[in-house]
């Protein structure tokens, strides 16, 4: 009666739409790969949704007439040009200003230039529109040449040929003349095609071709497309001219993976599916030409429909650059209130030589006080405006880009000869953010491992093969203190290491498993292995020479492994797969078995398993199936328990040892069973609408009853440097989550590999395994399966419930047992902290309970423990809930976050996060394409993180607060000179001065810094990762920093004015004269620029000549400047204001002591506070300054950093950035200096010209050492 039951509730479940439940994902391959579902379909782009469904649009169905462009017209289908350009002629400026005026800081200074036009404003307009205009200009060229391009990669797209079936002839047609309709011949091999195309037929046999789909989501492995037998003969052109076929197929969507559909031909309906369909941007390949008709064009095509852009992300320092942008504003507004109040206090006609009496202006009206007020407001916001600092955005966005161009895209550290992959910025956003992650969350397959699977043992009829010890067994085997010796000398003749299969068992080699117990398992086993599958063979038809192309490395081993078994799989056709089998018959006997496949049952992540229908030469019918454990386990028919509980015993091992499992199971089929479930699924097929339910609710018919066979074990290795790289981050004080699919015992095990957890860690495990959970599922067969208990209820009455149990009771067991453990765990985390601080504590929870644990109920309670341990891995989880995770972390904890996978199930964790890392792995490009920053191995983090994270962070908040500082000190001098002036809004500088200051006289010295400013040196900060958490901790980016930049800049600005303006009065020139306004204005200008460029080098850590250089050249630039414009006088402009005012200036001695004593005296007190601050309150960095400041380089030979592919060239210029370099004592720390390559060149064998200061460096160094001898002595 329970199987009974049971077999009837799964086939309700499917006719319901229901599905079982897969209770996670496996830890084998195929909780990886997924055609349909995990991939999330947009390209470069998207949310964290995992699969974007098909938004069709209406009518719901398209109906297209093939080879008939009259019949299409009347539709009005879009045409095949493609535009992905910003802008047009028409439309740049308007929009390209649009844009620009959307950022605060422009539109303010717009306003300001408006302002500035009218009789209240105390400047002229060239005041603010010159600065806003460079900005501006320069902001639009970079759009315009980035517009450029992409504009001329259209047009060379728009314009490729491709041949379009014209009568009986094919002409060359550029593709943005194709139509919906047209029939075309793709001839050129490795070529794209143009459009979203049916197949229909091929030169090859059986109407196949071969197709490469990396620029849709990077996989190159090869696909095979499949046209239909009815439309194999339309090769030639006189045959295809007769083919008038009628498509109807679902609207234009952005699903990549699904495409439904039928083509009616000669009265016959015929379903289509994505094998027939040819998205444009895929190339063919192995295949002369193929012919096919064209069904989506243009910007309706699926990659067209995907060009989204990735989801904007602003950096944590951005969002509070604008809060210190709007504490400019307000302190802005604070001046210009105080100067209004002043203006309408001070406004009276007792002055009488203001001339007040009388008619007057209405902004110095004394009889309307209020209006004068309010006029002296917008007076003085115009004459302030240089508080805001215009061209800080700009600056920083060049910074950012040349940090990501220059240095992470060409850091050889992060470079990876093996794949010849570099490091990849594809943003320049987050630069600072790399320097302030404090969680990272990890997937664990080809991001903590290389992705590069191999079959190392597998379990068949309840017996285990395979000898062969793992990385993660010799691991445990070290903590536990046993050591093992390394295996690889004491391998077995019969042992086989190749691509896909390291194996060592001779029972299963050279036909051996013949004289096994379970000989006929073993050969289904074998089959299993070689049958299902969708893999590719290539190149020869030999052991030796073929190579699989697989949609996943996991299915490429396992067709491997059965090929060292002695079936080797050669040849696939759509409808044949052709298998030599080995030893079958008889020892030493080989024969080639074609095995025709009458139906594939693809994977997805829901269904979690794959199954062909498969009809052997004597007409056996099979179906083989394999996938995740629970889901196969699910299914199997009743008895053979001996089997089942031996399999799952060596699941378990396989799974501690880290090993990927997949179980293994078929069925024989009855001639009637197959052609009943057939014609079900063939009408499914056929369905326009919900056709993948449907597939799978069919599916669930057929799937059943299985026979178990075995199971297999694939090994992943880990990736080389993980360990360290954990240890490093984690140093750091970075926590690092690993969130996988595999079982717990992979993960644990995993964690324990990487020193995420070690013998001391207290582990805290939340799984749904656990005694009152069994107790409660073991009242029903599967909570899934609730609507098909209502169903039956009704067939069966009240004699189900007892056998069913109740879903809703098992939910709330599950959910109690978790917030029960959640609140028992965190308090004795917190217990455990209190007595031990040091201790590591690790959260590891399944994706069954964290289901429950994301609930808002008990998101707190998670949240609190996960933020505590110091380590946290989950498994079984789904790319949902890694994406929840990391936004619960994210807005929940406002912690900065970084979500590195390798994997299409990976983007919405990556795109969830503040910063998102792909790794362009094996598993495709689609996590490269969705990321922010692309590197090749996990190991690279380090780099990366402590080094190019850490030095844009602190170049990034000294460029800010500096900018801030210097902007306020001239601003304030001018407010200053307001309260001499009676609040009357009366300028201090010249309006040119006020123009330039910013653009010209203060900007290129902060961009240096910007760019080459280091604390410490890359091979330090790695060795010292607690540097990092200065990010972390935001140390340089507080408001106590900004207020100490803001004192000094209040001081210096009164320095400024009350000094030159005070000490101007008994001045006089060379004529006797006494020194005016422009005099004294233009002498505290000179001071103020020499003074805050000199600042900014002393804010330095190390100095190069670019330092230099930029410093002199803003200072030589001024005196340029000045020199010139004082030289020149127009009528129209208010330049005779300082007409030959230097050349006075330069007249007189007060001039020059004026430029030494003042810099002076506003640099004294910042000299002072830095003093101080280095010796009684120094930052980290500052104590390991101190401690290296006179240890020499380690001067060993250079090394590349891997063994690479560089040339010659290449590898010695390598060589010589990798030359060590001069100290400098100024600073306390070192600094690049050129210049000494060629002496420490000659030390390491490093081939440089020598250069004239060699031999000075020489001499210096005999002269250090000569009192060294002789002291020994």
């Amino acid at each position: 009666m329970s199987a009974r039951i049971k077999d009837m509730v799964r086939v309700a479940t499917a006719r319901l739409g229901g599905e079982p439940a897969g209770g996670g994902t496996s830890s084998s391959g195929y909780g990886r790969r997924d055609s349909s579902a995990t991939r999330t379909a947009r390209l470069g782009g998207g949310g964290a949704s995992l699969r974007r469904q098909p938004q069709p649009q209406a009518p719901t169905v398209r109906t297209v007439y093939c080879n008939d462009r009259e019949a299409n017209a009347p539709v009005g289908y879009k045409g095949n040009s493609v535009s992905t350009t910003k802008y047009s002629i028409l439309t740049f400026l308007p929009k390209g200003l649009f844009e620009q005026f959307r950022r605060v800081a422009n539109l303010y200074f717009l306003m300001i230039s408006i302002l500035s036009t009218t009789p209240i404003s105390p400047v002229h307009p060239v005041t603010n529109v010159v600065p806003l205009s460079l900005v501006l200009l320069v902001s639009l060229i970079k759009e315009a040449f980035e517009d450029w391009k992409r504009f001329q990669n259209d047009m060379s797209i728009n314009n490729a040929p491709v041949d379009v079936l014209h009568g009986q002839q094919w002409e060359s047609t550029p593709w943005k003349r194709l139509q919906v309709g047209d029939i075309v011949r793709q001839i050129k091999q490795d070529g794209y095609f143009p459009a979203d195309l049916l197949f229909l037929s091929s030169t090859n046999p059986d109407g196949v071709c071969y197709i490469e789909t990396a620029n849709l989501d990077g996989e190159t492995n090869l696909k095979i497309r499949k046209a239909l037998e009815k439309t194999w003969d339309y090769v030639l052109p006189e045959k295809a001219s007769l083919f008038k076929g009628e498509v109807q197929c679902e609207q234009p969507n952005n699903s990549l993976y699904t495409f439904t559909g039928n083509l009616i031909v000669d009265k016959q309906t015929i379903p289509l599916s994505p094998n027939q369909l040819l998205l444009r941007g895929c190339s063919l390949r192995n295949t002369e030409y193929i012919v096919a008709a064209v069904i989506f064009t243009g910007h309706e095509t699926k990659v067209m429909m995907n060009s989204m852009n990735v989801p904007s992300k602003r950096s944590t320092l951005e969002k509070k650059l604008d809060k210190l942008i709007l504490a400019l504003f307000a302190t802005l507004f604070t001046m210009c209130i105080i100067g209004a109040i002043g203006s309408g206090v001070f406004i009276n006609e007792r002055y009488f030589y203001l001339g007040l009496r009388g008619r007057v202006e209405d902004q110095f009206n004394p009889r309307n006080r209020f209006v004068v007020t309010i006029l002296t407001m917008f007076t003085l916001i115009t004459l302030y405006s240089t508080i805001i600092p215009i061209s800080l955005y700009v600056s920083i966005e060049m910074i950012k880009f040349i940090q990501c161009a220059q240095f992470i895209n060409n850091d050889l550290h992060m470079y990876h000869a093996e794949s010849n992959t570099p490091a990849q910025a594809r943003t320049s956003n987050l630069n600072e953010e790399l320097g302030q992650v404090e969680y990272i969350f990890s997937d664990k397959t080809g991001t903590l491992t290389r992705n590069l699977m191999e079959f190392f043992k597998c379990s068949i009829d309840g017996v285990m093969y395979g000898t062969g010890i793992t990385e993660i067994e010799k691991g445990g085997a070290e903590r536990a203190g046993i050591k093992i010796d390394d295996d690889e000398g004491k391998r077995s003749a019969s042992a086989v290491h190749e691509k896909g299969f390291n194996f060592d068992d001779a029972r299963l080699m050279r036909g051996a498993w013949r004289n096994e117990p379970n000989p006929e398992a073993c050969k289904e086993f074998f089959r299993c292995l070689a049958i299902c599958h969708t893999v590719l063979p290539e190149g020869e038809q030999t052991p030796e020479k073929i190579t699989y192309q697989a949609a996943s490395p996991d299915e490429a081993a396992l067709v491997a492994a059965a090929k060292n078994f002695g079936f080797f799989f050669y040849r696939r056709t759509p409808t044949t797969v052709m298998v030599r089998e080995s030893h079958v018959e008889r020892m030493g006997s080989i024969q080639d078995v074609p095995y025709e496949i009458l139906n594939v049952l693809e994977f997805n992540s829901t269904r979690k398993r794959q199954s062909v229908v498969c009809r052997f030469p004597n007409g056996r019918l099979v179906l083989y199936c394999k996938g995740a454990d629970n889901v196969v386990y699910e299914r199997l028919a009743d008895g053979n328990h001996s089997t089942k509980r031996a399999s799952r015993e060596h699941l378990e091992q396989f799974g501690s040892a880290g090993l990927r499992t997949l179980c293994l199971a078929f069925r024989d089929l009855s001639r009637e069973q197959y052609e009943s479930w057939n014609e079900k699924f063939v009408q499914a097929k056929s369905s326009l609408r919900d056709r993948d339910k449907k597939l799978d609710e069919v599916a669930e018919l057929i799937e059943k009853e299985l026979i178990l066979i075995g199971c297999t074990a694939i090994e992943d290795k880990l990736q080389e440097g993980v360990p360290a790289c954990i240890e490093t981050l984690s140093a750091a004080g970075i926590k690092i989550w690993v969130l996988t699919g595999d079982k717990m015992e992979t993960a644990i095990n995993i964690a324990y590999a990487c020193s995420l957890v070690n013998n001391d860690t207290k582990q805290f495990i939340i799984s749904s395994e656990t005694d009152a959970i069994r107790e409660a599922e073991d009242r029903m067969f599967s909570c899934r399966y609730f609507v098909a208990f209502i169903f039956l209820f009704f067939v069966l009455g009240s004699s189900i419930i007892s056998y069913m149990g109740d879903p809703v009771e098992i939910a709330r067991v599950i959910k109690d047992s978790v917030k029960q453990s959640l609140k028992s765990f965190h308090d004795e985390a917190q217990r455990v902290l209190s007595s031990t601080p040091e201790r590591k504590l690790a959260f590891i929870i399944d994706g069954r309970c964290l289901m429950y644990a994301l609930d808002p109920t008990l998101r707190v309670d998670l949240l609190g423990l996960s933020l505590i341990c110091h380590s946290v891995v989950c498994c079984r989880v789904s790319p949902l809930q890694k994406a929840q995770v990391t936004s619960l972390v994210k807005k929940g904890a406002r912690k900065i976050t970084l979500s590195i996978g390798d994997g299409a199930n990976d983007v919405s964790m990556i795109q969830a996060a503040h910063v998102g890392i792909g790794i362009s792995g094996q598993e495709g490009m689609q996590a490269v394409m969705a990321s922010d920053f692309a590197i090749a191995q996990f190991r690279f983090l380090t780099d990366l993180l402590l080094v190019h994270g850490r030095w844009s962070y602190l170049r990034l908040c000294k460029v800010i607060t500096y900018f801030f500082y210097k902007n306020l000190t001239f601003t304030l001098t001018q407010f200053w000179f307001t309260f001499h002036t009676g609040f009357s809004g009366q300028r201090f500088y010249d309006d040119w001065f006020q123009s330039l200051y910013n653009v010209i006289f203060t900007a290129l010295p902060v961009i240096m810094v910007g760019l080459f400013d280091k604390d410490v040196s890359a091979s330090l900060s790695k060795k010292y990762p607690q540097l990092y958490q200065e990010g972390i901790r935001n140390s340089f980016f507080k408001w106590r920093v900004i207020a100490v930049w803001a004192f000094f800049a209040v001081y210096q600005s009164i320095v400024f004015y009350y000094f030159t303006a005070a000490a101007s009065r008994q001045g006089h020139g060379s004529s006797g004269k006494i020194l005016g306004l422009w005099d004294v204005s233009t002498m505290a200008f000179s001071c103020v620029v020499v003074t805050v460029n000199l600042r900014l080098l002393m804010a330095c850590n190390s100095i190069t000549r670019w330092h230099y250089l930029s410093v002199a050249g803003s200072i030589v630039a001024w005196f340029l400047f000045i020199f010139i414009y004082s030289a020149i006088m127009t009528s129209f402009d208010r330049q005779e204001n300082v007409y030959f005012v230097i050349y006075v200036l330069m007249s007189t001695f007060f001039f020059y002591l004026t430029l030494l004593l003042v810099p002076i005296i506003a640099l004294f007190g910042d000299f002072l506070y830095l003093a101080i601050q280095r010796w009684l309150f120094p930052y980290d960095y500052q104590v390991i300054q101190e401690m290296h400041k006179d240890d020499p380089h380690e001067y060993s030979r250079v090394q590349l950093p891997e063994t690479s592919h560089l040339s010659p060239e290449e590898a010695r210029s390598y060589a010589i950035s990798m030359l060590p370099r001069e100290n400098s004592k100024h600073t306390g720390f070192a600094f690049d200096s050129p210049g000494y390559e060629s002496f420490f060149a000659s030390q390491q064998g490093v081939g440089v010209p020598p250069k004239p200061w060699d031999v000075a460096r020489r001499a210096s160094m005999k002269q250090r050492q000569q009192p060294q001898r002789t002291g020994r002595s």
